[in-house]
């Protein structure tokens, strides 16, 4: 679906902060089929992506790693 999302998951090190939320506006936008939201759509739009940055920080910090 998101083919140009990158993994983030590296051998050593946590993605960024700045990475997180690229991948989470990528995601948004592909989902909900708008480059850029309209004003009354815009505060549901900036929630879903920190929603999402939030919700894969807390993966990156909860994977086991061998």
């Amino acid at each position: 679906m998101c083919r140009n999302i990158k993994k983030l998951r590296r051998p050593v090190g946590q993605p960024s902060d700045r990475e997180l939320e690229d991948a989470a506006l990528q995601f948004v936008r592909k989902i909900s089929g708008y480059r850029v939201p309209s004003r009354a759509n815009k505060e549901p739009f900036d929630k879903a992506i920190a929603d999402i940055v939030a919700a894969t920080r807390d993966l990156f910090d909860n994977l086991v790693t061998r």
